[in-house]
């Protein structure tokens, strides 16, 4: 059984780290948030110590690992976009890994002072990159791997999730904080694209507002038309008759890539992964956040 602490832990995705420790038979030794209404712990580890400010919550993780009893094995970080920088950091000065959501970081530069503090300390940073674990997206590389390897796929994404007013009045409404619109709900999909369809070899910015964004990616083996918006207005007329606040479709070829299910249980896998041996690092994360540092330029 290893040792985790959360940081974020009222936030959208904290429950499914908090699952994922669960269900990989592990604990959860305490929490941060400076939000203190979070009873979604008491499902799974309602013995946790809990935290509202950082610097008691640092202190507690150095007592800990002086002390060696509870010692924390892992971070995982589910904070604000540009707060993940920091928080890698008082992971790896705790003796701990670091689990953190995507992006890694808002700007490539970041990373490589993240690789020399790996390098020093010996802990890895891992990142969730859940779609490189859906059985749909393995299949879609198996076949273009297997496939004419100067082939250039005609790909189109859209991806349209719906957010009230109060979207642009939090942290995720500040491109500072946020990095934007394609960071914030774009950031793995350019990511798995890349997995799929090798390096990047150009960027088209024709739409880049705080509600949504349009351009076209050119990658080794694919030509990519990508849209996403949180505007619940460019929903097609047959999602939103049914009510329905997303919307998700990546045609290939003019053939439609069903992954709309299987999307559950993949933060438990990616835990799986990361504690047989696996796990996706700094490097792996590169080309996404490279990819979305570029786009902000591009207003």
């Amino acid at each position: 059984m290893k040792n985790f602490a959360l940081i974020g832990a009222a936030g959208y995705i904290a429950p499914r780290h908090m699952k994922a420790i669960k269900e990989t038979g592990n604990n959860l030794v305490c929490a941060l948030d400076p939000y203190d209404g979070i009873g979604i712990i008491d499902s799974y580890f309602p013995q946790a110590d809990f935290f509202t400010e950082p610097e008691r919550f640092d202190r507690h993780l150095d007592k800990l690992r002086r002390r060696g009893e509870h010692k924390i094995d892992y971070v995982s970080i589910c904070s604000p976009n540009y707060l993940h920088d920091a928080h890698i950091r008082m992971a790896l000065r705790n003796d701990a890994h670091a689990i953190c959501e995507k992006p890694l970081v808002l700007n490539p530069w970041n990373l490589d002072a993240l690789q020399e503090i790996e390098q020093e300390t010996g802990k890895k940073i891992y990142t969730i990159l859940q779609l490189r674990l859906h059985p749909a997206i393995q299949q879609l590389k198996q076949q273009v791997a297997n496939g004419p390897k100067d082939k250039v796929y005609e790909v189109d994404l859209s991806y349209i999730t719906s957010r009230g007013k109060w979207y642009f009045f939090s942290w995720k409404g500040n491109t500072q904080k946020s990095g934007g619109v394609t960071t914030n709900i774009g950031v793995h999909f350019f990511d798995m694209l890349g997995w799929v369809f090798g390096d990047v070899k150009g960027v088209e910015v024709a739409i880049n507002s705080p509600e949504k964004a349009k351009g076209k990616l050119h990658f080794e083996n694919a030509r990519v038309n990508w849209f996403l918006s949180v505007d619940e207005t460019d929903l097609p007329a047959a999602a939103a008759a049914a009510g329905k606040r997303t919307f998700r479709k990546i045609n290939i070829e003019g053939q439609e890539l069903e992954f709309s299910d299987g999307f559950t249980d993949l933060h438990t896998l990616s835990y799986q992964d990361i504690l047989g041996g696996g796990g996706f690092g700094i490097q792996e994360s590169r080309k996404s956040i490279e990819i979305v540092s570029e786009i902000r330029k591009m207003r």
